[in-house]
């Protein structure tokens, strides 16, 4: 849904405020809300976004994309660089068996 905020004398809301409000008045929990895209209006006062409220958590987890889980810190963040991760995929696609496990990133020592 689409989520107006009036605001006057501030100069935006924060985002988990507005998560509290909108799961009182939607009788759920915080958790099962998502607000995103917050922009603010020319001279302030009113800031428009998007909101999502699901029903229960596991919802949430299935059918929220995935690099909005990661920005909500629901799910851990992807370790190393994206060079550093398709490297070690072509290291691994040159061996055959448990010999995959064995290799790891980085430089050769």
């Amino acid at each position: 849904m689409i989520v107006e905020v009036i605001h006057p004398g501030l100069p935006n809301v924060p985002i988990e405020d507005l998560k509290t409000k909108l799961a009182a008045k939607y009788k759920t929990d915080a958790k099962n809300v998502i607000v995103y895209g917050l922009r603010t209006a020319f001279g302030g006062g009113r800031s428009q976004g998007f909101c999502l409220i699901y029903d229960n958590f596991d919802y949430l987890m299935k059918y929220s994309p995935k690099f909005r889980l990661r920005r909500l810190k629901v799910i851990e963040d992807r370790h190393g660089n994206r060079k550093q991760r398709k490297e070690l995929k072509t290291k691994r696609s040159k061996v055959r068996g448990t010999k995959k496990n064995k290799i790891q990133a980085g430089k050769k020592k």
